[in-house]
């Protein structure tokens, strides 16, 4: 009842959050000099009768105030508006979503998978070879651009041919068994997986890292090791479960960054998800698809933030008191 009444509170929070990111957001985004009709413009074969009907078709001779109403009345019916190309923008993220959702959620899995206990390992050890090794990589591995690295791959997969370059299936997709296309899919998310999870596994690996050796220095962890309780739990019962629990309030900011941060990754590989349509959107102008996005990723980061805040109050007693 206590997790029910948290979630409502939380909604009706966010109401206002949604409606002040997209006031700033369709603002900046029409003050922009950016021509939505800029490739319709330059093209010759096109008549002024057509640019007329696609501006009053996208509600472009109308005052920026106006525009917002219009598009805010719409959006909260549930009808996200067309492209710039005619098409309905529901069905172009409805087309989209899963694909990013796939990604992210794999993204997600490995990174903490991998890092939380490469970051135990790594404070256990502290200043030994693994420690020093971890350090070296995980510098390495938030230093580097997410689009360097990801060009890096994809050269990699042309020359060797061992990964496909592109996209989320293979031309023979359709002729194969379902468990085919399993593996198919996965086959083609290795890459950007990859290229994802490294900047944030070295960043979270750091971070329990620091966390594990602060929990570990504090006095009731030495209380404990002097009571002669085991390593093991002193470690896995009490230290750990302390030091966890601040990385859980990053987990929504994290789920939230992904739909942006894969952008240019889902660009360099062709993968057909919300983060290259989002980019390919801004370039255009598209303004209805390019608003949709944005509440999209500001419902997920307030979805993040609220699955974040109930894991602490569960693995957290002091919060679940307060």
């Amino acid at each position: 009842m206590i997790i029910l009444k948290f979630v409502l509170k939380r909604i009706l929070q966010a109401v206002p959050i949604l409606f002040i990111v997209s006031l700033i957001s369709f603002f900046l985004i029409r003050l922009s000099p950016v021509d939505p009709l800029a490739e319709l413009r330059l093209n010759p074969s096109i008549s002024k009768q057509t640019l007329e009907y696609e501006q009053k078709r996208l509600g472009l001779d109308k005052p920026i105030a106006v525009q917002y109403f219009l598009w805010a009345k719409s959006f909260i019916k549930g009808d996200l508006g067309t492209c710039t190309t005619g098409e309905r923008v529901i069905d172009k993220i409805k087309e989209r979503t899963l694909n990013t959702l796939l990604l992210s959620l794999s993204v997600i899995f490995w990174t903490w998978a991998i890092g939380i206990p490469v970051g135990i390992i790594a404070a256990l050890n502290y200043r030994r070879v693994f420690d020093r090794i971890l350090t070296l990589f995980s510098s390495i591995g938030m230093a580097i651009p997410s689009f360097f690295f990801a060009i890096l791959l994809l050269i990699f997969a042309q020359k060797t041919g061992r990964f496909p370059i592109g996209g989320l299936t293979s031309y023979n997709f359709q002729g194969m068994t379902p468990a085919g296309k399993i593996l198919d899919v996965l086959y083609h998310l290795v890459l950007p997986t990859v290229v994802l999870s490294t900047i944030s596994l070295a960043g979270l690996a750091r971070q329990m890292r620091a966390n594990l050796l602060d929990v570990l220095d504090s006095d009731y962890v030495k209380f404990a090791k002097a009571k002669g309780l085991s390593s093991f739990k002193v470690v896995f019962k009490h230290a750990l479960r302390n030091a966890i629990n601040p990385l859980i309030t990053l987990l929504g900011f994290e789920f939230a960054g992904l739909l942006s941060g894969a952008a240019l990754t889902e660009y360099v590989f062709q993968y057909p998800g919300l983060g290259r349509l989002i980019l390919e959107a801004v370039m255009k102008s598209d303004i209805n698809l390019v608003m949709a996005s944005l509440m999209i990723g500001s419902i997920m980061l307030i979805l993040g933030n609220m699955l974040a805040d109930i894991l602490l109050r569960i693995t957290d007693p002091r919060v679940r008191v307060q």
